[in-house]
């Protein structure tokens, strides 16, 4: 007697893997080749994406102009002014901060270093070598930048050349914001256009939340900290202030480098005692941020577990250096964003939403008599 065949090889559970694994590989090497992609075309890849993080920024200060009956032009054109005064002006405070104490701070540093050095013995050589050959590195670094002039001048050409492009960007971003749910309505199929359009909104609003709150976030621990540090009397407050801000753009990571940095400061300059005021003055800061700020400010638009940001910022260092470390978390958020409307759309039916002229199986309604303007008769909804 013959065994009769279920005309399949492998058995459903089998199958199941298989098609997972399927499309992770599907998915990780598209992956691959965008990244790839925006690693080759960096130059042109660099200055949208800092177009998008200016756009969210920004937005809210366009739509208030445009309540108060500005043209569209001349609103953007008026925004992008703003944005160069601020940044200009915070990046000349910033530097300006950083040159007249920066002297001071590494002369403080290498001072912590040898302390160190002097107390672990062993354990501190590596830093007690550092700081001795400090000058010699700063010499040779010199020298190195001397002959490498053009160069240098290469760099800061392209630095202008992106900032400037990334501006002109920001200006379109704003003015033709309107017109960014039909441009994307086009390029997708009509089956899939608003389920495409409340992605692409939901990943911008994750971002425009993560920029707003992370500087918001930045300004107020620039500012309890550098007053700490001012009442500590800690030489170089104002830069380190300053060092708090730009790094608060790197979640964790950035605090904890500027938090060490004000640490090692106050222990060369003030003492054992004031470095554990300092110490105390960073960890309150810190405490009031992830207890207070981040609940507050964060927490209602963006949804990123600490690990998940670890994750991104480390991938975005091993991508793009600096520049991948301070793009890695906006980008993240706005995948949270994608996923989340992904998930309230297919999460809880297995597939969205039937269009309301074809509702599937739906009983025959009974005929409801119309008044004269066609709308039912009844007044329920």
């Amino acid at each position: 007697m013959q065994t009769p065949t279920t005309g399949t090889l492998l058995p459903e559970p089998v199958r199941r893997v298989a098609a997972w694994c399927a499309v992770l590989l599907l998915v990780a090497g598209v992956a691959a080749v965008f990244v790839w992609l925006c690693v080759v075309f960096k130059t042109a890849v660099t200055p949208v994406l800092l177009a998008i993080l200016g756009t969210a920024l920004l937005g809210p200060l366009y739509r208030r102009l445009l309540r108060m009956k500005v043209q569209k032009s001349l609103a953007a054109g008026l925004t992008v002014v703003a944005v160069l005064a601020v940044v200009g002006g915070a990046a000349y405070i910033v530097v300006a901060a950083l040159i007249d104490t920066g002297d001071q701070i590494v002369a403080s540093l290498r001072q912590a270093a040898e302390d160190i050095a002097k107390h672990f013995g062993a354990a501190g050589t590596s830093l007690d070598d550092l700081s001795r050959n400090a000058e010699g590195l700063l010499k040779k670094f010199g020298g190195t930048a001397a002959s490498g002039v053009i160069s240098g001048i290469s760099v800061v050409g392209q630095l202008i050349a992106t900032a400037v492009l990334a501006l002109l960007l920001i200006f379109f971003f704003l003015r033709d914001s309107d017109r960014a749910a039909g441009a994307l309505r086009s390029l997708v199929p009509r089956a899939t256009g608003d389920t495409v359009e409340a992605m692409a909104r939901r990943a911008f609003e994750a971002v425009e939340g993560f920029m707003r709150g992370t500087t918001f976030i930045a300004l107020v621990d620039a500012t309890l900290i550098g007053i700490g540090l001012l009442v500590l009397r800690v030489p170089g407050a104002v830069g380190l202030a300053a060092l708090v801000f730009v790094t608060a753009y790197i979640p964790y990571l950035g605090a904890f480098l500027s938090g060490a940095v004000a640490v090692l400061v106050a222990l060369a300059d003030r003492g054992f005692v004031i470095a554990l005021w300092a110490l105390g003055v960073v960890l309150a800061v810190q405490v009031i941020e992830g207890h207070l700020l981040q609940p507050m400010v964060q927490s209602r638009t963006v949804h990123m577990h600490p690990a998940a940001v670890m994750l991104a910022i480390t991938a975005g260092a091993s991508v793009a250096g600096i520049l991948g470390m301070l793009l890695a978390v906006p980008l993240t958020a706005a995948a949270t964003g994608v996923l989340g409307e992904l998930r309230s759309r297919y999460g809880k039916g297995g597939a969205p939403d039937a269009p309301p002229d074809a509702p599937p199986d739906a009983p025959d309604a009974p005929d409801t008599p119309q008044g004269p303007s066609g709308e039912s008769g009844s007044d329920t909804p």
